[in-house]
């Protein structure tokens, strides 16, 4: 096994639970994910999840971890991703690995056939971390500032009248 340096690659022992999906792969030189596809045919109303097998197992490397990420091209043309991006996918894992789709569309059904690319597996080296108890944390340029702390100007200075007023375009329903 190599793969301690980037760009080196890393051996990843893979099951083929359905032996007609194609393998994991690569579009382009340089790519981080590997495309997977789903075994099976899913429709998804807006809003609507849905779980579709890949129909494959693998065994990872210790030290390694699989993320399955979202497509950008499902996600900007038909509005799908997956709900827990990025599913991780333990060393230790060997069943099939699955993924979690969902339709972010509010309008729009979609349907997803067989054999249709549905997410991207990256792989990746993992530390382990030894987790130590203190009384006070080493300060930083950032602190304790956590979501919105960098500002939101951009939002109150938007030309548009429902996002300078809420924070948000009309379209986008408040969080509770």
């Amino acid at each position: 096994m190599t793969g301690s340096a980037p760009g080196d690659t890393v051996e990843v022992l893979l099951r083929r639970i359905d032996p007609e999906v194609p393998l994991p792969r690569y579009a382009h030189p340089g790519d981080a994910g590997a495309d997977l596809v789903t075994t099976e045919d899913v429709h998804l109303e807006p809003g609507e999840r849905g779980i579709v097998g890949t129909g494959l197992a693998i065994a990872l490397p210790h030290g390694y971890a699989a993320f399955v990420h979202p497509r950008s091209g499902l996600a900007s043309r038909l509005g799908v991703g997956i709900v827990n991006a990025p599913g991780t996918v333990d060393a230790g894992y060997r069943g099939e690995i699955r993924v979690v789709l969902v339709n972010h569309d509010r309008r729009h059904p979609v349907d997803l056939r067989r054999g249709d690319r549905v997410a991207q597996l990256v792989i990746q080296r993992v530390e382990r971390a030894r987790f130590v108890v203190v009384d006070t944390l080493p300060g930083s340029d950032r602190g304790s500032g956590g979501y919105g702390s960098t500002g939101t100007a951009s939002l109150q200075d938007d030309p548009r009248p429902d996002v300078a007023a809420s924070g948000r375009p009309d379209d986008v329903p408040p969080t509770s």
